[in-house]
């Protein structure tokens, strides 16, 4: 299973171990913000639940605003695409004079660069992450005498809560490309379903208390309390929901 924050093969670039890389992107570089024009820029679940709430938008405005579909990795799931400024550069919508307007709510893809990440399946069941480090030409980052490790640049870019969230998104992913909506077409009403749960996060709490949801399942209290409060809670919620639903799999024990 490979996590969906590779943008292309990572076999392309060279796999990292517990050794030291160079990296240093500041100001001072001659391609500073070079790297938030001319981007095809995937965004994830999670990505956009921490955009929407930084920007203060509910889910619909936000996809509706600042995103597009396109094709994902496989054939029967869409992926959401970040709209560019509609100009020459093709700029992020969010890059302000200064740098980036939504930094510490930025998506998984820009604080995990220059790295890329897949991760895969042990013969126990465990995920086992393996890094890679980008070799993009116009990057002069690399050129900068600054040594990091995997370790460090996780703590540094704040990727450990985007980790969780992608790796649960990837097993969601893994699971929509076995095409678990045979026959109703494409954007059929289970596709438009397992959307809604992914990506419109705010309609699917409304469908969760429209149809009393939790009370359908043995949870214990502080967790459904945690799903009513924090969209990240519900947004797990909804994966195991999916799985549960659409795959058959005790992701969720009913009452």
């Amino acid at each position: 299973m490979q996590d969906t924050s590779c943008q292309q093969p990572c076999s392309e670039w060279p796999e990292l171990g517990v050794e030291p890389f160079q990296f240093h992107c500041h100001a001072g570089v001659t391609c500073f913000l070079s790297c938030c024009r001319q981007v095809e820029l995937r965004l994830f679940p999670y990505d956009i639940l921490r955009l929407k709430e930084r920007l203060s938008l509910s889910s619909a405005e936000f996809l509706a605003q600042h995103t597009r579909l396109s094709p994902g990795a496989h054939p029967f799931f869409p992926a959401v695409m970040l709209n560019m400024r509609a100009e020459g550069q093709q700029t992020c919508p969010f890059l302000a004079e200064n740098g980036c307007s939504v930094y510490k709510d930025r998506p998984s893809a820009c604080r995990t660069y220059p790295l890329e990440r897949a991760v895969e399946k042990t013969a126990d069941g465990s995920l086992r992450s393996r890094w890679f480090l980008t070799q993009h030409a116009y990057c002069k980052g690399h050129l900068e005498a600054h040594p990091c490790t995997v370790k460090q640049w996780e703590r540094e870019q704040q990727l450990t809560q985007f980790n969780l969230f992608n790796d649960l998104w990837a097993e969601v992913d893994a699971f929509f490309a076995t095409n678990p909506w045979q026959g109703e077409g494409q954007a059929g009403p289970l596709q438009q379903l397992a959307f809604m749960v992914c990506y419109n996060l705010d309609a699917f709490g409304d469908y969760v208390r429209q149809h009393n949801l939790l009370a359908g399942f043995r949870l214990d209290r502080d967790r459904r309390r945690r799903i009513e409060q924090d969209d990240s809670e519900l947004l797990k919620f909804g994966f195991d929901w999916l799985l549960h639903v659409l795959g058959g799999r005790r992701t969720l024990t009913p009452r």
